[in-house]
């Protein structure tokens, strides 16, 4: 089988608005969109590759890049990798130099688009922020709810309602006013028995290991709308999600933590292994702070995951 390697961007203009291309009707999945880029040439690095694509077919120069996301895909004809960089600054204004369409696309409407079946995951990478804050445990029902405003104010997209002592119905009352906070400003994560999917419909999911290793084989749970993710350790548990087809998932633990100090972390080395071979978007978890978002970027991560180190002071 034919094995290509492919830079990719995602590129991201002042405003957040994502730009895509339209391939030809002649082309191998002709008539789809893309984000754009092409083959690396031989004994070409994928940044190299990606300046020289993108100022040939968009007329632009790169200025600020970082990796994104790496993902394998088998077609029946060929075995493409994909190297995606997400493009954050660049100079010229982007234009069809091969008389391709081009498109500039609200994050939020890429599912609206028809993309090749390789480039799932970049849609959800591209949607997703570099930061996902987790709730504390051990604070009482209004400091919790005044930490989820105060980040959501901040600015913080991706907000995960813990839920460490059990699904009891405290937690309800509290995933209810968190809905509201979170409300077209963040993406609010619960955690629950799947029998709870039907009350939060705004709200996205995070299923714990053991409930990953109970449905995996079911399927999704809900429809692509809404967000689905899991919690995972080892590979194992990285091919559960891929095989229940969930949007991302956590990683943990990379470094040592107050929150589970039993745990054996898993460290960057095997860290980096476990990405190499995951096709989803992944934050690592695990003694991880703002700090560590370009050590996970270059190991090939969306980003880190927190709850101490993100948690707003209020």
């Amino acid at each position: 089988m034919q094995r290509v390697h492919v830079a990719a961007a995602v590129i991201q203009g002042a405003d957040g608005r994502i730009l895509l291309a339209r391939r030809a009707d002649q082309q191998h999945q002709g008539g789809l969109w893309e984000f754009p880029g092409g083959k690396l040439e031989a004994g070409e690095t994928v940044l190299a590759a990606l300046r020289r694509e993108l100022r040939e077919e968009l007329g632009i120069s790169v200025t600020s890049a970082r990796p994104l996301i790496k993902v394998q895909h088998d077609y029946p004809d060929k075995h493409v990798m994909l190297d995606v960089w997400l493009v954050s600054a660049f100079t010229g204004v982007p234009h069809g130099a091969e008389g391709q369409p081009l498109a500039w696309v609200a994050p939020r409407q890429l599912p609206d688009y028809a993309f090749p079946a390789a480039n799932a995951p970049i849609v959800q990478a591209a949607r997703l922020p570099s930061q996902y804050l987790i709730s504390p445990d051990g604070l009482e029902p209004k400091a919790l709810l005044q930490g989820i405003q105060a980040a959501v104010a901040s600015g913080i997209g991706l907000i995960q309602l813990r839920a460490p002592n059990g699904y009891d119905p405290q937690y309800r009352d509290l995933a209810v006013d968190a809905v509201g906070l979170c409300a077209g400003k963040a993406q609010l994560m619960l955690k629950g028995p799947l029998e709870w999917l039907g009350d939060f419909p705004a709200a996205g999911w995070q299923l714990s290991a053991k409930q990953l290793r109970q449905y995996a084989a079911k399927g999704r749970p809900f429809p692509r709308e809404r967000w689905l993710a899991a919690s995972c350790h080892n590979a194992e548990e990285l091919a559960l999600a891929a095989q229940m087809g969930v949007d991302f998932v956590t990683l943990s633990p990379v470094q040592p933590t107050q929150t589970h100090p039993h745990a054996t972390p898993l460290g960057w080395a095997l860290t980096r292994e476990l990405l190499d071979t995951c096709n989803l978007p992944v934050f690592l978890l695990g003694g991880m702070g703002p700090q560590d978002c370009e050590q996970a970027w270059q190991a090939g991560a969306q980003g880190v995951a927190g709850i101490r180190a993100f948690w707003p002071a209020v």
